[in-house]
């Protein structure tokens, strides 16, 4: 997939690239089945707390959960290892999947940890984690060890979409950081992110490697 956004206009639009990847799974990439990328950060609020002489204390509130929405149109299961959506809020992917129609999918208590991402670029790459054109503008937005919280389909439009969300902290237990965005408009191009595994991303590490 090859996209050339104008950015002369001096906004993202239109386009952008998503990719979703299973720890230690293989990338998957959404955008050509996605309409709308809706990124909540989790806010970094405050409080105030009332002293008896009329004053007030603030008080700082830890960052909320941040929260990725996307909708869009799938249309059925697929059969490939670690690339279908169903399987992942399920999470099967680390098991067989069905590869005889009709395919099944069943409700399974565990859960997968995901790194997503989101690029925006003048000239995009094949996906969203891949290193980009030098001298084009870019903005990448990723999250690391998150959950794929929801899945949910309707057919309210007279159209079968789903919608579907991964939520993430802010931070690991070390006080890690799990949200990374980058941006260039100038000579050097965004690095290709690297693999999404333990290794590099351990849930309670002190430092993670996004670039490879």
């Amino acid at each position: 997939m090859k996209n050339t956004t104008d950015f002369s206009a001096g906004a993202w639009s239109e386009t952008c690239l998503i990719s979703i990847t299973p720890l230690s799974g293989t990338e998957v990439q959404l955008a050509a089945m996605t309409e709308t990328v809706d990124i909540d950060l989790g806010d970094k609020d405050i409080e105030q707390v009332p002293t008896l002489i009329g004053g007030r204390v603030i008080k700082k509130v830890p960052q909320d959960i941040t929260t990725l929405t996307f909708e869009g149109y799938p249309i059925g299961i697929s059969s490939a290892s670690n690339k279908g959506l169903s399987q992942f809020f399920h999470m099967t992917n680390a098991a067989t999947y069905d590869t005889t129609e009709p395919l099944v999918v069943n409700a399974s208590l565990g859960r997968d940890l995901f790194r997503v991402s989101i690029l925006w670029a003048e000239v995009a790459p094949t996906t969203a984690s891949a290193t980009t054109t030098a001298l084009k503008a870019a903005y990448r937005f990723s999250i690391a060890n998150c959950y794929m919280t929801s899945m949910k389909p309707s057919f309210t439009d007279g159209i079968l979409k789903f919608t579907f969300a991964f939520k993430g902290a802010a931070f690991n237990k070390q006080g890690t950081a799990q949200i990374h965005e980058e941006s260039t408009e100038t000579t050097t191009a965004l690095s290709v992110l690297s693999t999404y595994d333990a290794t590099r991303f351990p849930e309670d590490g002190t430092t993670f490697t996004w670039s490879a």
